[in-house]
């Protein structure tokens, strides 16, 4: 190995021990709570070091996005691989309920992503272009998950001949959000005031979404992905 290639991997590693670190941090305390004199200790550099590979807390935290998007977009693939979806309300139950797995399998990635899709954009209007730019990436790769199901749907008769594949694709994802984040946040509200658990809460919506944009009313009896 020649002296360049092992300056780049130890810079490699030292980048990876600051977002290691970052992680802890920001999963334990949140990021707003979180700063960079904490991330630096955790990760046992100084501020300055820290500095010199990330230019501020909030590329740190699109890092960690992109982390998150990365290992999302990965589980949606695999599950792809082992359910084997058949048409698109297929394909849309097993990224809907893929994302339920990874809300339990990976929660501290999932809130993390809930917040930033529903972080007002213009408070990132600062952020690291670089990090910014791949996350709204990986972010776009999810969402034409979505599109490409929905135009399939359009395409091979289940869905809605009308449907715009592109703008209820943001519509899909829109209640997706919202559907993920109340059963998360609410849900003893759910469990006491209207007598459903979480995750009924979450099948149901599902079916009634499928309701809306099937054109035979949905087949809400297909197998379950979220095992």
């Amino acid at each position: 190995m020649g002296q360049e290639e092992r300056r780049r991997q130890e810079k490699e590693i030292k980048r990876k021990d600051i977002l290691d670190a970052a992680e802890r941090i920001f999963f334990s305390k949140g990021y707003e709570d979180a700063s960079m004199d904490e991330v630096a200790r955790e990760a046992e550099f100084s501020k300055r070091t820290v500095y010199l590979y990330f230019s501020s807390k909030e590329q740190i935290y699109l890092e960690i996005m992109i982390r998150g998007y990365k290992l999302l977009i990965e589980t949606i693939g695999e599950s792809f691989h082992e359910n084997h979806p058949q048409n698109a309300p297929e394909e849309l139950r097993c990224i809907f309920f893929t994302f339920y797995r990874f809300s339990r399998d990976y929660p501290e990635y999932f809130k993390a992503i809930m917040e930033y899709e529903t972080k007002n954009s213009t408070g990132r209007s600062g952020m690291e272009g670089g990090s910014k730019a791949e996350c709204y990436r990986l972010g776009e790769q999810i969402f034409g998950y979505l599109s490409h199901a929905l135009q399939k749907g359009v395409e091979e008769g289940s869905l809605h001949r009308g449907l715009e594949s592109e703008k209820a694709a943001l519509t899909l994802w829109a209640c997706t959000v919202g559907v993920f984040n109340t059963g998360e946040k609410k849900g003893d509200y759910l469990k006491n005031y209207h007598q459903v658990n979480p995750e009924e809460f979450i099948t149901e919506s599902f079916d009634m979404i499928m309701r809306l944009v099937s054109r035979n009313g949905g087949n809400l009896h297909e197998k379950e992905s979220h095992g």
